[in-house]
Formats: structure tokens, C-alpha cells, sequence
């Protein structure tokens, strides 16, 4: 049973997120500022985190600074701000995904499922040969999904879980199309509805950040009322 760790100052987040996990078999413990969080983690670590950002006492981030020092635990976002520095700068500290208030708790369920995966695989040390775990390289593109790493022309970005799995879906099969509603099967449990305009906003965001690490990234090709394919440069 994996031990998970809340921290988030709504105590109405902290409950109905912490009932839903429980009743899909984890174990649970929360904390409602950073500091009180560090305190507990300090006597014995999660297996995994969910830290909202803005907290009194000890805020997400410098939580989140403090926890890399000593651990590489899996580490979710939670944030209400749509300020995307905020998703970058969590994201270059060592969050391993960032999910916006308000938030779907069966995504979250799956965003942490998926986090757990990885990290038993690395803990483990998994030789990744099968489709979804062997490395990926694509022209300039390097993917290695088990350890959830991405380079561009050697340049290291930094992708959310959703992010990396459309990516990877994308790349796996270079110059095929994926639909939308293919890439929605990849990127969400098929209980999670999302619309096209979500996977749009994802896509958009992905290039956005492969281009941090080359002005000229254009490998992902939109193909208008298709899908997106990936053209290996």
C-alpha cells in the first residue's frame, strides 16, 4: 500500500482528496502548511507528495526545495494560478507534475498512479524493452520514460506526466496520425472526460516548452480536423 502525503491549507481539499485515495487503497496522511509537512517527512517519508504551492509558514516551492536535498520522491503540484512561471520554475526545482484547481481527483488518481509506476521501475531498475518503457530517439529527440527525462539537441525540458505521454505517443510512430480522441486514450484514464480543446492546450503548451530548448522546434504537425503527427527532424 503506497503512503501518500497531502499538504494543501483547504481543508476541503485535504478531505475529499484524502477519501478518494483511501478508497482506491492508499494510505493516506495530511498536512495543511509546508512546515508541518517537513516536520512529518522528516520522521519518515511518503512514497509519494501532493503539495499545493501557496501555503503559510512554508510555501510549495520551498517545501519542494527542501525535500530534493535529501529525496527524489515523486512530487504533484496543486495550484489555482494560471501563471505558467510558476509551472516552469516547479517543474525545473524537481516536480515530477503539476495539476491546476480545480481538478478532476480521478486525473489526479492517475497522475499519481502513473508517478508510482515509474518510480518502482527506477527503484527496481527496470530495463525498459517493452514499447512504453525502452528509450525513444528521434532525430534530436531523447526520451527515456522510465526515468521520465527528455533532451532536445541535448538540452534537458521539462514536461508534466501528461506532456511526456502525448509526446512519447507522438514519437513512437514518427510521420502517423494520432487523433485526438487516440491521444486522449494515452494521456487520461478513459473515465476522465476531457474535450479536443484540452489535448489542443496540452499540445500547444508541449511545443511552447520544447522550445526553450530550440527556437525552431516544429517536429509536432498539426493536420487541421485529423490530429497531430511527429516528424522526425
Amino acid at each position: 500500500m503506497a503512503k501518500i502525503a497531502l499538504v494543501d491549507d483547504d481543508r476541503n481539499i485535504l478531505t475529499s482528496v484524502a477519501m478518494t485515495l483511501e478508497a482506491e487503497g492508499f494510505e493516506v496522511v495530511t498536512y495543511n502548511d509546508g512546515q508541518a509537512a517537513l516536520d512529518g517527512f522528516n520522521i519518515g517519508l511518503p512514497d509519494l507528495a501532493v503539495l499545493d504551492i501557496k501555503m503559510p509558514r512554508m510555501d510549495g516551492m520551498d517545501l519542494l526545495q527542501r525535500l530534493r536535498q535529501k529525496t527524489k520522491m515523486p512530487v504533484i503540484f496543486l495550484t489555482s494560478k494560471d501563471d505558467e512561471i510558476d509551472e516552469v520554475l516547479g517543474l525545473r526545482m524537481g516536480a515530477d507534475d503539476y495539476v491546476k484547481k480545480p481538478f478532476s481527483q480521478r486525473l489526479l488518481v492517475e497522475r499519481i498512479r502513473a508517478l508510482l509506476r515509474r518510480q518502482d521501475a527506477i527503484d527496481n531498475n527496470t530495463v525498459g524493452d517493452t514499447e512504453e518503457t525502452k528509450v525513444i530517439e528521434r532525430g534530436n529527440l531523447r526520451m527515456d520514460p522510465l526515468r521520465h527525462s527528455v533532451s532536445w539537441k541535448g538540452n534537458e525540458v521539462s514536461l508534466t506526466v501528461t506532456e511526456f505521454l502525448l509526446l512519447q505517443a507522438l514519437a513512437q510512430r514518427p510521420g502517423f496520425v494520432k487523433s485526438r480522441d487516440q491521444l486522449m486514450d494515452v494521456a487520461y484514464d478513459d473515465q476522465v472526460y476531457v474535450d479536443d480543446r484540452t489535448i489542443d492546450s496540452h499540445i500547444k503548451r508541449l511545443r511552447k516548452k520544447m522550445r526553450t530548448a530550440d527556437d525552431d522546434f516544429s517536429a509536432i504537425e498539426t493536420l487541421y480536423g485529423i490530429g497531430y503527427r511527429y516528424n522526425e527532424e
